[in-house]
This record gives C-alpha cells, structure tokens and sequence, in this order.
C-alpha cells in the first residue's frame, strides 16, 4: 500500500459526517452555551432512548462516569470493590481515589471478561459492589453478576467503556445492572472529538445524586448537598456525539460484519482470537488477537504498514501503585493473556480489502 492503513479511521468517519459535524458545532458557537447548553440534555434523551435505560447522565469522560457513580454509590475508605485486573488503569483508579479497594478476580481464557465463576469466592463483609468491564466490546455475563449481587446485595456497576452499542440477550449494555457506564473518547465505538462520558440508571435516586454530583455536589445553584465534582460534559463535546449517532446504527452493524469476516478467516488459518459468545454481541472497540511472539509480528506488521497495539500489556495487580493490592499470582490467566493479546486495525468503513490484507499480513507473519 501506499501508505499505512489507520488502526482507527476517523477521519473517514469525519468526511461522511462533515456537514452534519460542522452544523452541530456551529449552532453552539452561536448560541454560546459552550456548558450544559441543550445540546446536552438533548443527547442525553437520545441516549436514553437509544439503550433503553431511564436516565442519562452525561459526564466528562469514562472515568468520571465510573467516580460519579462510585460516590453516588457511597463508596467509602475500607470498602471493597470486586473487579477485573485485565483492564485499562481507570477501572481500579477510581476505586483507590475514594479510599476503597479493588479486588481483583481473574479472567476467562476465551473473551478475556472477568471470570463470574471466581467473584463469589471474593466476596467479604466489606464487599460493596462488583465492577465487571466489557472488554474489547463485549458484555460479560451480565445475568450471573447480577444474581451474585443480589444473593449478596452488592451493587453492579457495569464499567461499557469499549462497549456502546453490543447487546447482550436483546438488551443493551449500560442497560444491563444497576448502573453503566460509558466512554466517549474519540477511539471509543462511539466518540467524541475530546473527553467524554455518560453514565446509566434507571433508579431516580441515583441519577439525582449523579447529576448532583458532577456540578460539585449541588442541588440547586450554589446549594451543596453531597461532596461533587467538576464533571460535566461540555456543550461541544456533546454537539459532536449528537451528529455522530445519525449513522451509528449502521457503524453497529458494519462493525459486526468485520468482526464477523476477520473471525471468518482467522479462524480458517488457526490464528487465535477473543471469542465472542453466542448470546450477545460486541461492537468490537477492539480487534484482538492472541498470539506469540508478539513483539516480533508486530514488526513484521508495521513493515507492511498495517499498526497494531496491545490492550493491556500489564494487569493491573503487577502495575506498581496497584500490586501491593493482590499478589499476581492470584490471577494467571490475566497473567498469560497480557503477553499474548494483540489488537489489529478495526473501524466501521474498513473495506473488504482493507480486511483481507490484514488478515494476510497477519498469516503470514505468525
């Protein structure tokens, strides 16, 4: 090829959307609204409607999303949150800001989602909620965690940062427990052009403390009811998601089909991958593949000018301000999969050439 295919296309993206994109930024210039104009609480509706859940909340980014909904929780110093090591750091970061701990429960070999049938051994008196990541797209088993939690009375708050847009058994992910969770970072399946997030619930009382809670704990102009932060998302921001879901639906489906071809012809040559179960769907925020080697194909791979990227190289419990958490012997499938996870080129206008020379690429190196 001429020059290196992207490992997230956005500015196709871009160039499909362009009109509708500049239009939507333009009319927040006008109006001046650059913070909780309508446009927010106008994405905020669709986004409610798009999943299913009551209530929106949209913040600055995932990982405020994720703090928000901690403190609306009322995640306190000493208390224990079980979670998945096989993530990005924002997951347990949030946790250990509010003096809480992450408990880390190993993942399944197969779609690297935290392992259900390891979180009721973690459970103790000071277990408070159970934080499962849809990695790479995927919803975990969702039903299973929600009668762990309730069996316990945990609260199940589902961390869909890469996943917007997959169901699971017919229903949307952040729709799936007592709260989701999203990201809009630009990479995300869908993104903003910055920093940004939501967060779902349909409890009231829950999205009145998180919609309290991200404008500094008030209820009503400078009346501060709860401890909150500056955790808005801004006018543009939102202008730039609103035009984004007039073709997100088919970005979905598109995204379905390539992670259909690349699993088509991937597993045709015995190349391993993140299996995906038959009773959900993911949006594919991430293509992976597993493999050895890793460092010497991702050479082979940058030579032929296709990128790559691991997510994660390292579990959270052998990071250095996470490991004096829980020993890393504790999970050796997190262990093991970090050194083999490999993350190929995926967006929704990838062509059917684009994908083929991928996967050839691919084949060839290994």
């Amino acid at each position: 090829m001429s020059s290196p295919i992207p490992f997230i296309d956005l500015k196709t993206q871009y160039r499909a959307l362009e009109d509708s994109i500049k239009a939507r930024m333009h009319k927040v210039l006008e109006h001046g609204q650059y913070i909780m104009g309508p446009e927010v609480r106008e994405l905020e509706q669709k986004l409610e409607a798009y999943t299913g859940a009551k209530h929106c909340i949209t913040v600055a980014s995932g990982t405020e999303a994720l703090l928000i909904s901690l403190m609306a929780m009322g995640i306190q110093p000493g208390d224990e949150v079980i979670t998945t090591p096989f993530t990005f750091v924002a997951t347990a970061e949030v946790i250990v800001l509010l003096g809480a701990k992450p408990v880390f429960v190993d993942i399944e070999p197969d779609t690297c989602n935290i392992d259900v049938t390891k979180i009721e051994a973690a459970i103790t008196p000071r277990t408070k909620a159970i934080m499962p990541v849809s990695l790479y797209g995927q919803p975990c088993d969702m039903d299973e965690i929600n009668a762990i939690a309730d069996k316990h009375k945990l609260i199940v708050i589902e961390d869909a940062a890469q996943s917007f847009g997959a169901e699971y058994k017919g229903r949307k992910s952040c729709n799936l427990s007592t709260i989701g969770c999203t990201s809009f970072f630009p990479s995300k399946p869908l993104g903003c052009y910055g920093d940004g997030g939501a967060i779902f619930t349909s409890d009231d009382a829950i999205a009145q403390a998180c919609r309290e809670i991200r404008v500094h704990g008030q209820s009503k102009r400078y009346v501060h009811t709860r401890i909150g932060v500056g955790g808005r998302m801004d006018t543009i921001q939102c202008a730039v998601v609103l035009a984004k879901m007039e073709r997100f639906e088919w970005e979905v489906q598109q995204r379905l089909e390539i992670g259909r071809r690349y699993n088509e012809i991937f597993d045709h040559v015995n190349v391993k991958r993140v299996t995906q179960r038959n009773d959900r769907t993911s949006v594919f925020a991430q293509y992976t593949v597993l493999i050895d080697n890793r460092e010497a194909i991702q050479s082979k791979l940058s030579s032929a000018g296709i990128p790559t990227a691991v997510h994660y190289p390292i579990p959270l419990n052998e990071q250095p301000a996470y490991k004096h958490l829980c020993c890393s012997d504790c999970t050796p499938i997190s262990r093991d999969i970090a050194k083999r996870v490999m993350s190929l080129p995926m967006s929704a206008d990838m062509d059917e050439t684009t994908i083929l020379l991928v996967a050839k690429s691919l084949s060839d190196a290994c």
